[in-house]
């Protein structure tokens, strides 16, 4: 004799099963979050094979080795920010703008700052742009026999490249990219409310400490957003059987989190003449009592920028083009912040292929 099932014992067997699989996913969840908060076993970063060609101090200018012997005949030179390491632009396979550009024919080089030693404090703003940058641009000249270069400038790195421009006007600069570069400080509130010269004693921070702590450098930036942390952990506890949504959460959390020190000489002057002295947007600016005429750079320039970027906001970033003195620029505004504006699966089909574009017309 067979028992027919009830109604009952139906639903008691869906909840137990219910029950069983929500277990063992809630545990799944459990380790793969150790994974990502313990950082274990986590995706290759700056992984596009490359060779040093220059060393001095902390600084290296690497060279990326070519997919291809035909490249573009004008090299492109990528200048860093002095806040994060360099491999925001060489992420991951397959979600590295450095892979992009070679796969499209460039020469690729890029100029990594290094981790500042604590003897390293006194290093300003002129040992970065009237020494070091202009030496690996140099080097860059010598090993393709090329005259001309791009610089692609990405946040304090375009800042670089306009400053390198507008004090070396005859410099044979064939392109400038600057991407999520800050030139209006008025456009930075929360920055100059926090950091207001009425109570922010930046001679005593640089005094006391030398370099700035990277600990110091990434609450700064969480200050701007202070749930977002917590809330992507929300997002990731709810993604995490998404492969694609978890690999790109690691790369990405890895890199925000991997800071480095701000040297702290270079840090003052930044304090004082950009974000209180506002002096680059009232053409006031100067770095070892050289004039930055920005409007003496009339090379081609592209300015990519994000809507909703709270390091480099859009309205800080907006009046760049106006600054200079060529006839042929171009803006592009995208939705995104800071980051996923250079790295990541949206960059891959917004930014990237039109930076392609622009520069493969201006380097033959």
């Amino acid at each position: 004799m067979t028992s027919e099932r009830g109604p009952v014992e139906e639903q008691v067997d869906w909840l137990a099963r219910t029950a069983g699989l929500e277990a063992t996913r809630t545990f799944d969840r459990s380790q793969r979050m150790l994974d990502v908060v313990l950082r274990r076993n986590g995706p290759p970063v700056g992984a596009t094979p490359r060779d040093p060609i220059l060393h001095k101090g902390t600084m290296t200018l690497y060279r990326y080795r070519p997919f291809s012997d035909e490249v573009y005949r004008v090299p492109v030179v990528l200048v860093m920010s002095l806040i994060s390491k360099p491999y925001i632009l060489d992420l991951t396979p397959g979600q590295s703008f450095v892979e992009y550009l070679l796969r499209n024919g460039f020469d690729v080089f890029m100029i990594d700052w290094g981790v500042p030693r604590p003897e390293d404090s006194k290093l300003k703003l002129e040992d970065y742009v009237l020494d070091r940058l202009p030496l690996c641009l140099e080097r860059v000249q010598e090993i393709t026999g090329e005259t001309d270069f791009t610089i692609l400038g990405y946040c304090m790195g375009g800042l670089f490249g306009l400053f390198y421009g507008g004090i070396f006007p005859q410099a044979p600069m064939k392109n400038l990219v600057c991407i999520a570069t800050p030139v209006d400080y008025e456009g930075m509130p929360q920055f100059r409310t926090w950091m207001d010269q009425r109570y922010f004693d930046v001679d005593y921070i640089v005094d006391t400490m030398g370099n700035v702590p990277p600990d110091l450098v990434l609450l700064s930036f969480e200050m701007l957003r202070p749930a977002e942390r917590w809330t992507s952990y929300v997002r990731l506890w709810d993604n995490l059987w998404n492969d694609a949504f978890v690999h790109n959460y690691r790369v990405m959390y890895r890199w925000i989190h991997d800071q480095i020190p701000l040297p702290g000489e270079a840090y003052r002057q930044t304090v004082k003449e950009l974000l209180w002295g506002n002096k680059l947007m009232k053409g006031e600016m100067t770095i070892d009592g050289k004039r930055v005429d920005t409007r003496r750079i009339t090379c081609p320039v592209f300015h990519g920028m994000a809507q909703h970027d709270h390091i480099a906001p859009y309205d800080a970033a907006k009046p760049l083009i106006t600054l200079v003195g060529s006839t042929e620029t171009e803006d592009m505004v995208l939705k995104g912040g800071h980051v996923s504006l250079v790295a990541g699966p949206n960059a891959l089909v917004r930014l990237w292929p039109r930076v392609v574009e622009w520069l493969s017309e201006r380097s033959v």
